[in-house]
């Protein structure tokens, strides 16, 4: 729901008289001015009050030029009540008779029982007034905790700006520039993806960070715009920002199907796919070997995509209090949709909620916060991503499962030949050993090309049974040989030494695996092409 939707919803409560409002929201002066609007229509009177100035209303206020005698109007502050006490304001509240809606800012930091029992009496009281002594009560604040006492208040989280709102805002601050430079203040390309990048910012915040753009760099960089929200994550503390990997999709040996349905549902989320009629991908949820790709996946897909990596700990957010791990994870999740476009990405989901599926051995915690999340998946507006991964099938709920929650469960097994000549290739260019490099490559210092004999088919052969990260590990381990061994390249039979001392994942934790791969088989779609389909050949390549 955008704001004038919102607006318009006010509007209709205060006609309803409705006598208590709760409207959460850390954009107190855009919020003001839309009451402002509310209440003229619902024909309102309306009244501010804040500790520091008591009650307070705006009078516009005709002054005259002194030199060309011409009058103007402008909008004064005046004190009706100059008592900070928020009783003493409930007091005025009740005692005038016009109709007046009377706006608290910040009231949940004064709550005690004398005053939540005063606001409870008071919006009934007010409810069988006559129509034109009509009064209401709004509390504004930055707060979503809203106590038990005052449950029976209409509560709105009044929304950030969307779209059409910072198209507004980009078009005031261009609009205010020197004729000279506003041309150039946004370079081809770079309108759309200012707008898309500032889409999870407060309108001042919007407006603030294209100035500074502007400042610094003569344009509105989107980059500039999107750092923004990192400062945003680290306000709130519910999530982790994650730098995603730079290498892209490019960083993921093999998986070629997960990476094939990732790069389809990129275009999805464009302006082009909004207007064919397209809704945005809401997930998927990797289910597969631990070491085989899943997180690293997560921060590729970030990349490629081009959008923020934001990490939920839901274990991290968990409480032993009733009802409080449900808050710390709905705010999480308003965080996310705050800073969308953004992938989300819930690690090892299965531990942070088992138990939820199953007798309540945690006070019904994990199945307060599974509700919430399952909710949320449902119905969430943003375009959030989530990426969840698992390692055990048996410690997630069906209700998780079942199709709507996610597009797409994949199942990531073990590597095959060719995906394991593509691990080992990968790791090996992620250490700069691969003769293509050139002093412009980003993943090379400059000036610097190393080089490595390694047969790939023959590394294939001797780690049949490993997983992608037990592969990765051995071009460290080969490297520091080849190191103590007068600095020489690396070769095969470094790589093959150092597997010989890995008993791998397939052999120490089989059974499990072979119960997780008879899962998988009819429920889950496969990440990779399977060995008997992958045809092919699989040449030494000098690296």
């Amino acid at each position: 729901m955008n704001a004038k939707q919102v607006n318009a919803d006010i509007t209709a409560l205060l006609r309803a008289r409705n006598t208590l409002l709760w409207i959460t929201s850390r954009e107190e002066q855009r919020v003001e001015r839309a009451l402002t609007d509310a209440c003229g229509a619902a024909k309102y009177l309306i009244r501010y009050w804040d500790c520091s100035t008591g009650i307070t209303e705006w009078t516009v206020v005709e002054k005259t030029d002194q030199k060309t005698g011409q009058k103007t109007s402008e909008p004064v502050l005046k004190t009706v009540e100059s008592n900070g006490d928020p009783n003493a304001a409930l007091r005025w509240l009740r005692g005038t008779k016009q109709r007046t809606i009377l706006v608290m800012r910040d009231l949940h930091r004064w709550f005690d029982p004398m005053i939540l029992r005063t606001l409870r009496s008071l919006s009934r009281e007010l409810q069988s007034a006559v129509p034109n002594e009509a009064r209401a009560i709004i509390l504004l604040t930055p707060s979503s905790e809203v106590p038990i006492e005052l449950s029976g208040a209409t509560v709105i989280d009044y929304p950030l700006p969307d779209r059409d709102d910072v198209t507004r805002i980009i078009d005031d601050v261009i609009t205010a520039l020197p004729a000279e430079i506003r041309d150039t203040a946004t370079p081809n390309g770079a309108r759309e993806l200012a707008i898309d990048a500032a889409l999870g910012l407060s309108a001042e915040e919007i407006a603030n960070t294209y100035s500074r753009s502007l400042v610094t760099t003569k344009t509105i960089d989107p980059a500039m715009v999107a750092s923004e929200k990192r400062r945003i994550i680290a306000r709130e503390r519910v999530l982790t920002w994650h730098d995603p990997d730079p290498r892209g999709l490019d960083a993921i040996g093999g998986l070629d199907l997960l990476k094939q349905w990732l790069r389809a549902r990129r275009a999805a989320f464009t302006q082009e796919a909004r207007d064919f009629g397209l809704d945005a991908p809401r997930g998927a949820l990797l289910l597969g070997i631990p070491g085989c790709g899943k997180s690293l996946t997560a921060k590729a897909v970030a990349s490629a995509w081009q959008m923020p990596l934001l990490r939920l700990d839901m274990g991290a957010l968990r409480s032993k209090y009733v009802g409080e791990s449900e808050g710390n994870i709905r705010k999480a999740l308003r965080v996310a949709e705050t800073v969308s476009p953004c992938i989300l990405w819930a690690d090892e989901i299965e531990k942070a909620l088992a138990g939820a599926g199953g007798p309540a051995g945690d006070g019904g915690v994990a199945a307060d916060a599974l509700g919430t999340l399952l909710s949320w998946m449902q119905e969430r507006e943003g375009n959030v991503f989530v990426i969840a991964t698992a390692n055990e099938i048996r410690g997630l709920p069906p209700e998780l499962l079942r199709k709507g929650r996610f597009d797409e469960i994949f199942w990531v097994d073990l590597p095959t030949r060719v995906e394991r000549e593509q691990i080992i290739a990968a790791a090996l260019r992620q250490r700069r050993r691969f003769p293509e490099a050139r002093p412009t490559d980003p993943t090379v210092q400059k000036g610097v090309s190393f080089t490595a004999q390694v047969d790939l088919a023959e590394v294939a052969r001797f780690t049949e049974g490993f997983t992608g990260a037990e592969i990765s590990a051995l071009v460290p381990d080969a490297l520091f040989t080849a190191f103590e061994d007068g600095q020489r390249q690396i070769c095969t039979e470094d790589l093959h030494a150092a597997a010989r001392t890995v008993v791998p994942l397939s052999k120490t934790a089989r059974e499990r695996l072979d119960s997780l791969r008879d899962w998988a088989r009819e429920r889950a779609r496969k990440a990779s092409t399977p060995e008997d389909e992958a045809g092919g050949d699989t040449r030494t390549l000098d690296l």
